[in-house]
């Protein structure tokens, strides 16, 4: 986990919040169609998968709770940083993490052994949930007036649960989300 946090933090590039200053846009295509085509195979033609735009995420390749194995849909996503970070998660809802339901050990040995040959870095989702302390600034979720104009619209509530998260930043926010 350590070598990873390392790996998260040296492709931390404060200006280049999307993709790296190196990003090639053949490789990541690459890459991504062999991470969708082992996904298909494995699980069956029924796994849709999509590209981001604004995002510091290539793509995500969603696998149904019925072909999943563990009851609930999964969702493996690939960054557009560090030759290509990983990660996956069973999901309750559309885009919700579970709590609950974790992913299989032999799916994470197989997910691990797919990266590796693909050259990417599978990241444990739990690793993705830590505080963010990397030197960008992702102002989405630190900008104090923002989350002022949004208690005021109604969409976020000032109590103790929501103040707790409102403002902070987690890895996750950093490689595998809109910017």
């Amino acid at each position: 986990m350590d070598q990873i946090r390392a790996l998260l933090l040296k492709h931390d590039d404060p200006h280049h919040l999307e993709r790296p200053a190196d990003f090639n846009l053949d490789t990541s295509r690459e890459c991504f169609a062999r991470l969708v085509s082992a996904l298909k195979e494995r699980f069956g033609p029924s796994c849709p998968s999509g590209l981001a735009q604004d995002a510091s995420f290539y793509g995500v390749i969603n696998i149904p709770a019925d072909a999943s194995g563990v009851g609930s849909p999964m969702r493996v996503e690939m960054s557009n940083f560090g030759s290509y970070f990983v990660t996956a998660e069973v999901v309750a809802g559309e885009w919700v993490p579970s709590g609950e339901a974790s992913l299989t050990e032999e799916f994470v040995t197989w997910l691990d052994g797919l990266c590796t040959a693909a050259g990417c870095t599978l990241v444990p989702a739990e690793l993705l949930r830590e505080p963010y302390d990397g030197l960008s600034v992702l102002e989405a979720h630190r900008d104090e007036e923002l989350v002022a104009a949004l208690v005021a619209a109604g969409e976020v509530t000032e109590d103790e649960d929501d103040e707790e998260e409102v403002g902070k930043a987690y890895w996750h926010d950093r490689y595998f989300e809109y910017m």
